[in-house]
């Protein structure tokens, strides 16, 4: 449902392909990028070439973009500091992006503490708009509900359902958060859209049916804690969803 963002790097090695030649360097960057996506190999080779020849930040993103797609998220989110730090210095607005791409492969790699400084980097400039921005408040959000501060993540998450209303995700975390904290009729609410968004998703089926079973529906939360074992058999939502069908009253 959500995806964690993808992300190139490049290294200096003998074999493969070079970089094109004779392309203008957003050019570069775009075919540098497609290669991240369907050889990240090639394309961390590529940017290494790349950034011998003053590729700048541009080839550090689309290294860090090769790393992400391999899920070597620490070497991806340092690609992505980088990348971040040269455009500051160039006085570019992607440098934003960039911290935000650096803080969602630092969550992705489990350090929350850095995921922080990253992010909060990233919203400082005020430059992130709309979806990129939205994306970046959820993922703050997530770190902050790991540092326990459930009030500045409640206000992370208003603001992602706002600026990102189409991520399902926005909607079952801030629906989770909701119950967490007593508020059964905001999660509710908050559930109900990421149902509308993505009801094949296991992870919401099973909030939905904690939320239901909060709320005294016994029939709905059975319901959906049933749609979360046959979405993913073998997933931990599922197992989940069949340890909280045991708790629920006997009709």
């Amino acid at each position: 449902m959500t995806a964690l963002l993808p992300i190139l790097l490049f290294a200096v090695q003998a074999a493969g392909p070079a970089a094109p030649t004779g392309l203008t360097p957003e050019a570069r960057y775009d075919s540098c990028v497609d290669a991240a996506t369907t050889d990240p190999e090639s394309a961390e080779r590529i940017a290494g070439q790349w950034r011998l020849v003053g590729g700048g930040f541009l080839a550090r993103q689309c290294l860090g973009m090769s790393y992400a797609t391999r899920e070597r998220w620490k070497a991806a989110a340092e690609a992505f500091e980088q990348a971040a730090r040269e455009a500051e210095v160039a006085k570019d607005v992607r440098a934003a992006n960039y911290w935000a791409q650096a803080g969602n492969a630092r969550l992705a790699d489990g350090d929350t503490g850095a995921a922080g400084t990253a992010l909060d980097a990233a919203l400082a400039t005020g430059s992130l708009t709309g979806l990129a921005r939205g994306e970046a408040q959820l993922d703050r959000a997530r770190v902050r509900v790991a540092a326990g501060d459930l009030t500045g993540a409640r206000g992370d998450l208003d603001r992602a359902v706002k600026d990102a209303p189409a991520d399902p995700l926005a909607w079952l975390l801030s629906a989770t958060l909701a119950r967490r904290t007593g508020d059964l009729p905001r999660a509710r609410a908050d559930i109900a859209e990421a149902l509308r968004r993505s009801a094949d998703d296991a992870s919401v089926q099973l909030e939905a049916g904690n939320i239901a079973g909060l709320s005294g529906d016994t029939e709905a939360a059975r319901a959906a804690f049933e749609a979360a074992q046959r979405l993913a058999p073998d997933s931990a939502q599922a197992k989940a969803a069949a340890t909280a069908i045991d708790t629920l009253p006997v009709e």
